[in-house]
């Protein structure tokens, strides 16, 4: 791999984390003036919270689901609400789909579809199972964090502008580190051999793309769609892939090591789901 493919990995990786670190800063400050207000919204929507998960993983934003993530963390949304983010998260799958002019840009409708769906029922399912650990844990970690917000945060200026700051700085830093990782690894790699280990076995083929899926940068999405644009992988297999494609989201709870548990759970959830409805929708439309 030349200097000059390595210099545009990195400019890559850095615009990509700049956006995620905008879109984080942004939220958190919207969070800071608007916490308490949200505490009470996500606790008296706790049965639809799935639903407004699907929609906001929705967003062709790479940044959905370390938002997601780190909501999570804060307590601030359920397990099932994290899942579901991430099963309808793409990151920039549906750009790539709707900007290609192809023939197949109108399947990105029923692509849509697969993922909200699945997204708001696997993360209803998911609340309804953890429903009552989850209210007791979430009244009191939001009363505890609200405190802890007024009793040390005493200015305006550090709450609404140096925290968010700097609680975005530590995710932009995290992120780059793991674009430009993680960059230069699929480039040494090269994509040829990440679509020849696609398409070895068109059996095979949606459990290789739920492994590619996996992958937790922006260029596994892209690939995904690239290869399914040019007829190399099935509508099912593509689904499979991005309903697994969380993004950099997994990465921030693993970073956070708060539970591993969950952690590992989230992640057999949305692998198992992804498996499954990828299998289900190759053997209605085809491998």
């Amino acid at each position: 791999m030349s200097g000059e493919q390595i210099s545009e990995i990195i400019f890559d990786a850095l615009k990509d984390s700049l956006l995620i670190f905008i879109f984080v800063f942004l939220v958190h400050l919207i969070l800071s003036y608007y916490e308490n207000s949200l505490s009470n919204f996500l606790v008296s929507k706790r049965k639809s919270g799935p639903i407004f998960g699907s929609l906001f993983g929705l967003i062709p934003q790479c940044g959905t689901s370390v938002i997601g993530a780190d909501l999570y963390i804060k307590r601030y949304i359920s397990l099932g609400v994290l899942t579901s983010i991430f099963l309808s998260c793409s990151d920039e799958a549906f750009i790539v789909i709707l900007s290609s002019g192809s023939a197949k840009t109108f399947m990105i409708l029923p692509l849509i579809g697969i993922k909200f769906v699945v997204g708001f029922v696997v993360g209803y399912v998911i609340d309804l199972i953890y429903r009552k650990q989850h209210v007791e844990k979430v009244e009191h970690e939001l009363e505890h964090h609200t405190c802890h917000v007024h009793d040390k945060e005493n200015t305006e200026l550090h709450q609404h502008l140096i925290h968010p700051l700097l609680h975005s700085a530590e995710i932009f830093l995290y992120v780059l580190v793991i674009n430009i990782a993680l960059g230069l690894l699929i480039g040494f790699v090269g994509e040829d051999t990440f679509a020849n280990f696609l398409t070895t076995n068109k059996y095979l083929t949606p459990l290789f793309a739920c492994i590619i899926g996996l992958i937790p940068n922006c260029a596994s999405s892209i690939l995904l769609s690239e290869l399914f644009l040019s007829s190399s992988l099935s509508f099912g297999a593509l689904v499979g892939g991005l309903l697994v494609n969380s993004g950099l989201g997994m990465l921030v709870l693993i970073k956070n090591r708060r539970s591993w548990k969950n952690v590992l759970l989230v992640l057999g959830i949305c692998l198992f789901v992804s498996i499954l409805t990828s299998y289900i929708v190759c053997l209605v439309n085809g491998f």
